[in-house]
């Protein structure tokens, strides 16, 4: 199964090929690396008129920004009647990832159908665009990220988005370590959302590999809900969790309620015939 992200307007993926991708988000265009993209383009992307910026990979690890006109240090875009605050940031990232805009609008119809207050926990939230899409609907959101910076963006995309300052709840801290905390105090939640990513550090120098620790994270997670829950997602960009180790995870972990549909995130181009692959999901409605 394959879930586009087809209702962007202020962004869009113009061209692929060569392992790079060329977006414009708003109204700054971006060529960025991407190595699942091992096909020819329809031209020479770095000729573009209007591109504003390349991410050039560095032998020795990482890499960086090379600018053909002046980005602004921070630039806004909109999806439906939310609003994000983007920058270039390290390792090629922007803060935003288009292709979840797919799982937001499922979230978002869940929610508003369910006519009641719902309570969502997302985890490895990053910059916050599920948190904001759940509150945007009225849910409670406890947003928890391990890196300061990332919370603080969030926080900025909810009050451009309207929400004002105080609409979710912000936690700096080890994602693990926070569910294991809820377990204890006996916190429930009608909806999880976790976006894991392949290694990262805790703000304590704890390490996660996603492959070791994944299986046991979302049994632990799945504790966190509540006897009817509305919805668990799980998000992941490594090579080798596609869809259907994905929905194996999730099914073993509920124990078999819900139904799972696990599928391929992709964005459109304006190349017809081709589809970017952007990630997978595997998505549990109760």
């Amino acid at each position: 199964m394959i879930g586009t992200a087809s209702d962007w307007i202020d962004y869009e993926v113009i061209e692929t090929g060569g392992g790079m991708k060329l977006e414009r988000f708003g109204s700054v265009t971006l060529l960025r690396p991407d190595p699942q993209i091992i096909w020819e383009a329809s031209f020479e992307m770095e000729k573009y008129p209007g591109l504003d910026a390349v991410y050039r990979r560095s032998k020795s690890g990482g890499g960086f920004w090379e600018y053909f006109n002046k980005v602004p240090e921070e630039f806004v875009i909109g999806w439906r009647d939310l609003k994000f605050s983007l920058k270039l940031m390290g390792f090629k990232h922007t803060g935003i990832f288009p292709e979840q805009a797919y799982n937001w609008a499922k979230m978002r119809e869940l929610i508003a159908s369910s006519h009641r207050k719902i309570k969502v926990l997302n985890l490895f939230a990053y910059t916050g665009g599920a948190s904001v899409a759940c509150a945007k609907e009225g849910a409670s959101v406890t947003h928890v990220d391990a890196a300061k910076a990332m919370c603080e963006r969030a926080g900025k995309n909810a009050v451009l988005s309207g929400l004002g300052d105080r609409a979710m709840r912000y936690i700096v801290d080890d994602c693990l370590k926070f569910v294991e905390r809820e377990i204890r105090r006996g916190n429930r939640y009608d909806a999880v959302i976790m976006d894991p990513p392949s290694y990262g550090r805790g703000p304590k120098g704890e390490i996660w590999k996603i492959e070791d620790t994944v299986f046991d994270f979302v049994r632990k997670a799945v504790c966190l809900l509540t006897d009817e829950p509305l919805f668990f997602l799980i998000n992941s960009y490594t090579t080798g969790l596609q869809p259907t180790v994905m929905k194996n995870i999730s099914d073993i972990a509920l124990n078999g309620r819900g139904n799972t549909l696990s599928y391929e995130l992709t964005l459109p181009t304006r190349r017809k015939e081709v589809l970017l692959p952007s990630g997978a999901s595997a998505f549990t409605t109760f």
